[in-house]
């Protein structure tokens, strides 16, 4: 008798896919019950409710393959509907000792899915048979002359599962290929298939693609005329992000959405673990170990956060709004300013572009928020600003976005100290090795255009050495002459956290290109900045992080006592130092200077609390935890060698600077969600 469904509807939930025709793939070997458990929590961040993962046949013959699957089915159809697909011989029932080979006995492969449907027929109503019967990696039709004994093998699964009342899918043809399946007609397998899966790696594999509607159209025909009219589904379409192309991923899903088929599953939710092997071997080829979307470690990939935030229509409004404003092939004599969505580099942006100065934003779009200050960028300036979504890790789109710069700010990097410190390899990647793409880029060019890039105070170390005293609301430094100037360019680099030593490492590399290959290019040091447009998180930007949480009531987290010292540095200062910069590189080539508020705005946490106490009227709830290591008790910018050389000096004093952000935020209603701010 065969055993009623009993699993979750599919209807579309608020922000979710709409239609319910899509689903994600995720394998899972024995034994990962808390991998389920953490994708299953993600399914549900983005309202998936389908599911189609691998049922080993070759696994189910260990020692510990039935319990695992008693245990993953269930818990799996608990949330989402789940679609098996049912693949690998086992060994030791193989014409030879691998799970691609054909069995010995081909109805052997019925009477498992016989036996599955009776142990679990309750958990699914769809099956699939086989995976990728035209990869060697999958099914070894060396072995087997004209897929012969294919046929026969799924043709009695098909036959026997509809038997058992449960609707087919025919394995997943990779590639595509009509001629392929019209031999399965011919053979008698369509006649018990519901089903047709196709699966395609537009991008990552298939370098020549002519697009899912001439794709599919080949197969209906092959269909067509063998008589037969399943319905097409896509079980496997994903782009490997090896490269970094996080855009292109997305559009890949968005096209595949697109595709003229009943039902789409994307490959995969994450990441394959670095330490796994793939299946063609260990590290045999990297773009396996990209697919997801999430890293290896949880890390959401772009599309990922934003069919979080917004589902599928959020998706489509960024590739719109991205798809308008790429840099036209031609154009040139454009500022290129890498990670230029976000607070600082939108701003400078809007400051060139006001005086008809063209822009190129090279970003990608990492950070949350940042999508709306292109939005903001193109309401102002239209095609004066364009985005290329890009990745300095990607030095082939950085060589690209060079080619027609004729000045550069760099902004684009991995900002925190605490995500430096949990997965520092990012870290390196991004902040050392993506500027070094940036210079050889610079170099390569014939006149190298003039260059700023921002480094960081951080690279001082924790300054544990300066005399302090302890006042009641901040410390003070006990050297009169540190206290009027503050701390100078001359002092030594001692580089704490990861973060400290990728940045510390790119402000050098910097400055030794442009001593060595006479790049015209200096380094900012860069204190602490705040102004409009700035999404406040508890590694940077704690002025508006603090300013934010206030106004949404929520507690604020200060590490330490709260008498630390900053001088704070209003955006419209700091947009007016860079533009200094790149108008008088001559003089400041192979410099490096210390840019922040000076001596005039230092203030410590208590007292910048004590401001946003007055403009919003009440005190923010604050809960203080102990020091990070290398935190900077007193650390306050010496702009003295930048003013000498180009005039210029910060004109918005710390107080009327948070006001102005206080009334930015509330009359913009920049007041995003957040759950505890800290700094």
């Amino acid at each position: 008798m065969t055993d009623a469904p009993a699993r979750p509807q599919t209807a579309s939930t608020p922000g979710g896919f709409g239609p319910g025709n899509f689903g994600v793939v995720e394998w899972f070997r024995p034994g990962e019950h808390e991998r389920v458990e953490a994708v299953l929590a993600g399914l549900r961040r983005l309202g998936v409710t389908r599911l189609r993962t691998n049922l080993s046949w070759a696994d189910w013959h260990r020692p510990d393959g039935p319990a695992w699957y008693d245990w993953l089915l269930p818990r799996l159809a608990r949330e989402v509907e789940v679609l098996p697909c049912v693949t690998y011989t086992p060994p030791s029932l193989a014409v030879a000792p691998k799970p691609s080979a054909p069995p010995r006995r081909l109805r052997d492969y019925a009477d498992f899915v016989d036996l599955l449907i009776d142990r679990h027929g309750r958990h699914f109503d769809w099956l699939q048979l086989w995976n990728e019967p035209n990869n060697l990696n999958d099914w070894d039709w060396q072995m087997d002359a004209g897929w012969q004994g294919f046929a026969e093998m799924v043709g009695a699964a098909a036959h026997w599962a509809r038997r058992r009342g449960k609707r087919t899918v025919l394995a997943g043809m990779c590639p595509t290929d009509p001629a392929w399946l019209a031999a399965m007609g011919r053979r008698g397998v369509l006649a018990h298939i519901d089903a047709v899966a196709l699966h395609a790696f537009p991008g990552t594999w298939e370098s020549e693609w002519s697009g899912w509607p001439a794709v599919t159209a080949g197969v209906r025909a092959a269909l067509d005329a063998q008589g037969h009219a399943p319905e097409l589904w896509i079980t496997e379409v994903g782009y490997s992000t090896w490269r970094h192309d996080q855009m292109a991923q997305m559009r890949v899903f968005l096209d595949a959405l697109e595709a003229p088929v009943e039902r789409v599953y994307w490959y995969g939710y994450q990441d394959l673990h670095p330490a796994l092997p793939s299946q063609e071997g260990f590290h045999f080829d990297e773009r396996h170990y990209h697919l997801g979307l999430v890293t290896a470690e949880g890390a959401p990939k772009l599309l990922h956060r934003l069919l979080a935030e917004g589902g599928v229509g959020r998706v489509r409004s960024l590739a719109r709004a991205a798809a308008a404003a790429r840099p036209a092939p031609e154009g040139g004599g454009y500022t290129l300013i890498t990670g230029g969505a976000g607070f600082v580099g939108a701003n400078i942006a809007d400051a060139l572009a006001a005086d008809g100065e063209r822009v190129v934003l090279f970003d990608n779009l990492s950070r949350p928020g940042v999508e709306d200050n292109l939005r903001w960028l193109d309401h102002r300036h239209g095609p004066r600003v364009r985005a290329e979504v890009a990745d300095i890790r990607d030095r082939f789109a950085v060589q690209a976005a060079v080619a027609g710069a004729r000045r550069v700010i760099h902004l684009a990097a991995q900002v925190a100290v605490t995500t430096s410190v949990a997965d520092p390899r990012h870290d390196f990647d991004v902040n050392l090795a993506g500027t070094l793409n940036l210079l050889e880029a610079l170099r390569a060019r014939p006149a190298p255009p003039p260059l700023v890039f921002a480094s960081t105070n951080k690279v001082y170390g924790a300054l544990a050495h300066l005399p302090l005293t302890a006042e009641a609301t901040r410390y003070a430094a006990a050297d009169p002459r540190l206290g009027a100037q503050g701390v100078s360019e001359d002092q030594p680099i001692e580089l704490h956290s990861p973060y400290g030593c990728s940045k510390g490492g790119a402000d050098q590399y910097v400055l030794d290109y442009a001593r060595i290959y006479g790049l015209p290019a200096c380094v900012f040091r860069m204190s602490c900045l705040y102004g409009p447009r700035q999404f406040g998180t508890e590694d940077q930007g704690w002025v508006a992080h603090f300013l934010i949480s206030a106004l949404a009531g929520r507690a604020i987290t200060i590490f330490g006592d709260g008498r630390q010292v900053r001088d704070i540095l209003h955006i419209d200062d700091a947009v007016a130092a860079y533009r200094l910069a790149l108008d008088n590189m001559a003089e400041l080539r192979g410099r490096v200077f210390n840019i922040g508020g000076g001596p005039a705005n230092a203030v410590s946490l208590l007292e910048v609390l004590e401001v946003i106490a007055g403009l919003t009227g009440r005190r923010p709830e604050v809960r203080f935890r102990d020091w990070r290591p290398g935190d900077q008790l007193y650390y306050v910018s010496d702009t003295g060698r930048f003013a000498a050389a180009t005039g210029w000096r910060a004109r918005v004093a710390a107080p009327e600077g948070i006001g102005r952000l206080h009334d930015w935020l509330t009359a913009s209603g920049e007041v995003p969600p957040l759950t505890e701010a800290s700094a």
